[in-house]
């Protein structure tokens, strides 16, 4: 069983689930213009190149401890991270340079249904109906968010391609994101730290193996020159900072409201939209109550199912008094 959150823990939760799907969110605002510069395998082999090095200052005080558990779940560590920082990364960002931001946008909201579905499937949990229409208003208000409903956000050509690969990607993070509940020694920072450690020799791997095959390019030292700063943006901030606040709200509020946190990037692209002067249409601004509104419904279903088990495990008050007596 779960254990019970303080309304201080819950605060927190989200808090940092906040602060990571709007780091996310900026991530989408710099990374198009990325691209013209740095393909997508060695665009991820860049931001967690430097995301590793803040990971290993971080565990570094805490001794041979984290090398040992490292050593010991390598091969399994290894996989999840490929998969959340890898396939993810790579696939979401080859689909970005065969769409558009918007369609990013939506295709990440889509990874809460995923990932209810998914545990449906593979754990036997069923979602609340409560649950799946808070999902289904977030993904209704981000696809008017984008303009994938009533707007163009596009291009002259068809998306279908990717848009799919896209989808495929976020497959990758949900795996990811269950794989934390697998390694219940690791803490927050372990198991971000060790996953991207872990992953980055295959990271490393596909980067020259896809260059060596012709697939891909190393970057120039005029394009990193031209792209350091989105860079450095994306590697430290939306791939170590983010990943830590988005790993300690999971494990804080579980992997299904993590990932619906996910609705928040587009909604947050939006705001730093405004704040940079560009006001959002009629149709963004519904959407984006849309998106918070089923966050506030989801977010207070949790609650009530949490306090539910604590209500039925409390005992009858006529007995309390007999029970402190005789202790």
């Amino acid at each position: 069983m779960s254990p019970i959150l303080s309304p201080r823990q819950r605060l927190l939760g989200i808090a940092a689930l906040l602060l990571a799907t709007s780091s996310w969110g900026g991530m989408f605002l710099v990374s198009k213009g990325v691209l013209h510069h740095v393909e997508p395998v060695w665009f991820t082999l860049t931001r967690y190149s430097m995301s590793a090095l803040l990971f290993v200052l971080l565990i570094l005080p805490r001794g041979m401890a984290p090398w040992r558990k490292l050593k010991l779940h390598a091969g399994p560590l290894a996989l999840r991270g490929f998969a959340g920082f890898g396939v993810f990364s790579v696939m979401l960002l080859v689909g970005l340079a065969h769409s558009v931001p918007s369609h990013g946008a939506v295709i990440v909201a889509t990874t809460p249904m995923t990932t209810q579905l998914l545990r449906w499937a593979l754990d036997g949990v069923r979602p609340t109906r409560t649950t799946l229409l808070a999902s289904a208003l977030a993904l209704l208000g981000v696809a008017i968010v984008s303009g994938l409903l009533f707007g163009n956000a596009a291009a002259g050509e068809s998306t279908l391609f990717g848009d799919a690969v896209a989808f495929v990607g976020t497959l990758g993070w949900v795996w990811y994101t269950r794989g934390a509940a697998r390694f219940p020694e690791l803490d927050v920072i372990e198991y971000s730290a060790l996953t991207v450690l872990a992953a980055w020799p295959l990271l490393l791997a596909v980067a020259v193996g896809a260059s060596v095959l012709g697939l891909s390019h190393m970057p120039s030292a005029e394009g990193l020159r031209l792209s350091w700063e989105a860079l450095l943006y994306v590697g430290l901030v939306s791939s170590a900072i983010a990943v830590l606040a988005f790993n300690y709200g999971v494990s804080k509020l579980g992997a299904v409201t993590g990932t619906a946190f996910f609705n928040f990037v587009p909604v947050s692209a939006l705001l730093m939209s405004m704040a940079m002067g560009k006001m959002p249409t009629a149709n963004e601004a519904v959407g984006m109550a849309m998106v918070i509104g089923a966050l506030l419904i989801h977010t207070a279903a949790g609650r009530k199912a949490s306090a539910a088990p604590a209500a039925q495990a409390a005992p009858p008050l006529q007995n309390r008094g007999t029970c402190a007596a005789t202790s």
